[in-house]
């Protein structure tokens, strides 16, 4: 078999995207449609307009699309850079919101090697805790958009993470676009919806896992580190199936209403429901339960 030629035992666990677009026109009466999320450079731009600019000036692809050989679990260099770039952004934007921004941190009169430690240990504890929420969700995108034959791969935007870091060293709050999962094929509208609702999906699965976890870890052992890697498990995937599934923009939940309305409304008051009970503590006695078991 040659270097750069489709390994035939592929077949089994996807389709191949090439050979889709090539069939596009013998796939009329599946009412298929071509998803890209390219973005063209120059002053011609996609529809989308305000809601999207800057976040998808400088993410999206400057070079076409290239067909990926060998193993379906597949990444790219670039996709792997832009997964750790992604991830250590929004560690650090959530380190500095730990600390309470950088007029608190100047407030509290602490020395550089303090605050530079303390910011590391913030950061990293919050990389483990919500680093699974957000690489997850986007990977979740990823195999089932490959699994329908599509290409499909993670993009950071730049823009949107220098952002969220200004954001969060200012005001000591996180609001940030890190970047999402690149898609284009030939996929149903159906497909396409299935696709968007798999990133809310792992986090609702995320969410029971650490809900049980971390009820039982926190029976085993108690203190503040502990505590917060829990809290923030269970309020970062909650908040980010919630978020992701706001019917608008680029967001999940506008893919998923326009596949199926009684879907998008059943997982939209769902996960709404989970990071309400999150942010206001109903799900603690429920953690405690867990605890007890221990």
């Amino acid at each position: 078999m040659a270097k750069d030629e489709r390994d035939p035992r592929l077949d089994v666990l996807e389709q191949d995207f090439f050979q889709n677009t090539r069939n596009t026109s013998q796939n009329n009466t599946d009412s298929r449609q071509h998803v890209r999320v390219i973005i063209e450079q120059g002053p011609k731009r996609t529809s989308g307009a305000a809601f999207l600019h800057g976040f998808m000036d400088t993410m999206y692809f400057q070079q076409p699309v290239q067909k990926h050989s060998g193993s379906f679990w597949h990444f790219s260099k670039k996709e792997l850079n832009d997964l750790a770039l992604a991830t250590f952004a929004f560690g650090l934007a959530l380190a500095f919101m730990r600390m309470g921004g950088i007029f608190s941190i100047l407030s509290n009169g602490d020395s550089l090697l303090v605050v530079l430690i303390s910011m590391l240990i913030w950061g990293t504890l919050y990389i483990l805790a919500l680093g699974p929420a957000f690489i997850i969700h986007e990977l979740a995108h990823k195999y089932l958009a490959r699994h329908y034959g599509c290409w499909a791969e993670f993009r950071a935007d730049p823009q949107g993470l220098k952002t969220g870091i200004l954001i969060a060293a200012l005001l000591g709050i996180v609001f940030m676009a890190p970047g999402a999962v690149m898609v284009a094929g030939n996929i149903s509208k159906a497909q396409n919806g299935k696709i968007a609702l798999a990133g809310p999906i792992s986090n609702i699965v995320l969410f029971s896992i650490g809900l049980v976890g971390g009820g039982l870890l926190l029976g085993l052992t108690s203190n503040i580190f502990v505590e917060n890697f829990v809290i923030a498990w269970l309020w970062g995937n909650s908040v980010l199936a919630a978020f992701n599934m706001i019917p608008y923009g680029p967001l999940d939940g506008r893919k998923v209403k326009t596949w199926s309305e009684p879907i998008f409304w059943i997982f939209m008051i769902s996960t709404l429901g989970l990071a309400f009970a999150t942010i206001t503590g109903r799900i603690d006695p429920i953690l405690a339960t867990f605890s007890e078991l221990v």
